[in-house]
């Protein structure tokens, strides 16, 4: 097996790395499409709000067990706030475990509306995918990860990978936007009806959106043969973002003869990350891991060339 080179020492030649943390890039390094002016970044507690210059943090995958596969992990926070310790940073620290090269997206979000967000993340596959030798990952092994809100943008991913409002009109453009998978942690999906989270939909689309963006957003009706292939995580407890999302997403999947798997577990709150005693909820880290291992995506890939 050929060795890669440790995405981690690669990112410090990236050009546009940060010179306070080489492993953070800047998502838009010509500049933010439609930048405004909002103040500053708000970091605290384990989350951030308030973003204007989306960047990727690269987590490297452990140091005897680098696999060739890349997944994007995007924060839940109803598109107000990213609960970046919780369901970004933890989740990469656990992925590096497996051999995965993951880079925690953190993306537009109220203050932007759509399509920021879609733009921010179809930008980072696009990057990753341009970038795989770099990375030492295979640019067909990249995937999407999100958690509530940050399972409906992962989503949007994996359905509206080729649609217009996701293009900025750069070269990278050109580069597809499709994720090779999906890892959705109990993702808003719905936009209307009673499964919805009115507080997403808000942030997302304003107070009155549009009939055609609440379609375009509801995401189960926007899958296709074309979706990636995806695992879904969900709790019968999760009063915030009903399980219908999942099952609605699931059944969209199985229609459009997408390969899906779904676990429905009946303890654990929203946002539950990867508590204990939560029965066996808490073992859906072990769940997904088969799943990944089930699709080949653990096992050592070549290096991209």
């Amino acid at each position: 097996m050929k060795k890669f080179i440790l995405p981690i020492l690669l990112a410090m030649t990236f050009s546009c790395a940060s010179a306070a943390n080489p492993n953070v890039f800047p998502l838009w390094p010509e500049g933010v499409p439609g930048l405004k002016d909002i103040g500053p970044e708000q970091n605290g507690k384990g989350y951030i709000q308030n973003t204007s210059n989306p960047t990727l943090t690269l987590v490297g995958p452990a140091v005897d067990r680098p696999n060739g596969t890349a997944i994007i992990v995007a924060p839940g926070g109803g598109y107000v706030r990213q609960s970046v310790d919780r369901e970004g940073t933890q989740y990469a620290t656990w992925l590096s475990t497996l051999g995965v090269t993951t880079f925690v997206l953190n993306y537009r979000m109220q203050e932007y509306g759509h399509p920021a967000p879609l733009q921010d993340v179809l930008r980072a596959v696009r990057l990753i995918r341009s970038r795989a030798a770099e990375f030492g990952i295979d640019p067909n092994r990249i995937g999407v990860m999100g958690s509530s809100a940050g399972g409906h943008l992962a989503a949007s991913a994996g359905t509206l990978f080729d649609n217009p409002a996701g293009r900025t009109g750069t070269a990278l453009d050109k580069v597809s936007a499709r994720p090779d998978f999906l890892v959705l942690m109990y993702p808003v999906i719905a936009m209307e009806g009673p499964a919805a989270h009115m507080g997403s939909r808000k942030a997302l689309m304003g107070d009155k959106p549009s009939k055609e963006l609440v379609q375009l957003m509801s995401i189960d009706r926007q899958v296709t043969p074309q979706t990636p292939p995806t695992l879904l995580i969900h709790t019968q407890a999760d009063t915030a973002v009903p399980v219908e999302n999942s099952v609605l997403f699931y059944q969209a999947l199985t229609k459009n003869k997408v390969p899906a798997e779904m676990y429905l577990f009946e303890q654990g709150a929203h946002g539950m990350g990867m508590r204990d005693g939560l029965a066996n909820a808490s073992q859906w880290p072990r769940r997904a891991e088969e799943w990944l291992r089930a699709r080949g995506l653990l096992t050592p890939a070549a290096p991209a060339k």
